[in-house]
């Protein structure tokens, strides 16, 4: 917590909460006495209308979340969205975030990311979403559940590769904080062999797709599957390798796969 934080929660006329159970641990912590009501962006549309009017009347409301900045993959969006439609002024409070706490250590490119917040649940839709991304070049950041981790490296080395990087951030700031790096099948193996890995707050960061090789290969087979209705397969590879720098004996399989042989 930083010191505006608590200020700024001291100075407020109601604190809306994701858990009030939950936040008022933190409140009590700090001596911070303040009215509190739940607020979730599915709730029932009485409770932000209620929120609104207040807001609008000339009172300051606090938004907080159940752990680090609220809106990044917590309720909020639709409070935040309809106080601004209205001319409210909406104020950030910077402080903690595990997608970018994650990001800072990880050793991968911080230059450009995506983060992709949580993966869907289901495996199908989870590996879809992962396909669309395996060419991406940007760092990827992906919040996950512990009971999916498992399931989820698994899925990325399937997509990925064993080789991508990825790096692995648990309890980010609380007393059991671990950090995991290496290679997805390295992650797999040292998340499976100790369950601890498997509980708790994680953020996954991975290592974008190489360039370099991302648009050989586009266009590699591009060539590849012109030349080849001219040449033979042989012929075909050949060129295709010196055109692209591609291998040439890939190239010669590659070939032979498009021509169904």
């Amino acid at each position: 917590m930083v010191p505006r934080a608590i200020q700024t929660l001291k100075s407020v006329s109601l604190i809306a909460c994701e858990d009030t159970r939950h936040s008022k641990k933190l409140l009590n912590h700090f001596d911070i006495d303040k009215p509190c009501v739940a607020y979730h962006d599915h709730g029932d549309r009485q409770t932000i209308e209620k929120l609104l009017v207040r807001l609008e009347n000339g009172e300051d409301i606090a938004l907080i979340s159940d752990a680090g900045t609220p809106l990044i993959s917590d309720p909020g969006y639709r409070l935040v969205a309809q106080a601004r439609s209205r001319g409210v002024t909406v104020m950030p409070i910077p402080g903690a975030c595990a997608a970018i706490a994650a990001l800072s250590v990880s050793g991968l490119p911080t230059d450009s990311f995506f983060f992709g917040g949580f993966l869907p649940a289901k495996t199908g839709q989870r590996k879809t979403v992962l396909n669309d991304l395996k060419a991406a070049t940007e760092t990827l950041v992906f919040y996950e559940a512990p009971h999916r981790i498992l399931d989820t490296v698994v899925d990325m080395i399937e997509i990925f590769g064993e080789q991508r990087q990825g790096f692995l951030a648990r309890e980010i700031s609380k007393t059991f904080e671990t950090f995991l790096q290496g290679s997805l099948i390295e992650l797999q193996q040292q998340i499976s062999l100790d369950t601890n890995q498997q509980r708790g707050e994680i953020v996954l960061v991975i290592s974008g797709a190489d360039e370099k090789t991302t648009t050989t290969t586009v266009n590699s087979e591009k060539v590849l599957k012109l030349l080849l209705k001219e040449l033979p397969a042989s012929k075909a590879a050949s060129l295709t390798a010196k055109i692209c720098g591609a291998d040439k004996k890939a190239m010669y399989q590659a070939a032979l796969h498009f021509q169904g042989k």
